[in-house]
């Protein structure tokens, strides 16, 4: 499996969503029952920018990206967390907003699988 490279790390201000996956049981009287669904119902997903960066490390990002094609699954370690997480990228763009230099915007989802 590919690590996703670590040449240039992400600008600060990166968000991770989490939205547990739960089934609620409505009962009379305003009564409910919440309870998980799934075994990985908590999956997240995180948004990165790269800022101001150089065309050559944009053009490694965005290569990397092509190559999976928003199907194959990359490592990544998000900063701050210990562990790498299995993701994929469905969607990023890139802006060029000044000479030679470019940034860089993806989502990063989580994904559960061998």
């Amino acid at each position: 499996m590919a690590s996703f490279p670590t040449t240039v790390n992400p600008t600060y201000g990166s968000r991770k969503n989490s939205a547990p996956n739960i089934r609620i049981a409505q009962f009379g009287d305003g009564y409910q029952q919440r309870s998980t669904f799934g075994i990985n119902q908590n999956l997240k997903v995180y948004q990165f920018t790269w800022s101001n960066i150089s065309e050559t490390d944009a053009d490694e990002i965005e290569t990397f990206l092509d190559a999976r094609a928003g199907v194959e699954n990359f490592d990544y370690t998000p900063a701050g967390e210990s562990a790498s997480k299995k993701m994929i990228c469905r969607n990023w763009n890139k802006t060029i907003p000044y000479l030679n230099r470019a940034t860089i915007t993806a989502t990063f989802e989580q994904v559960a699988e061998a």
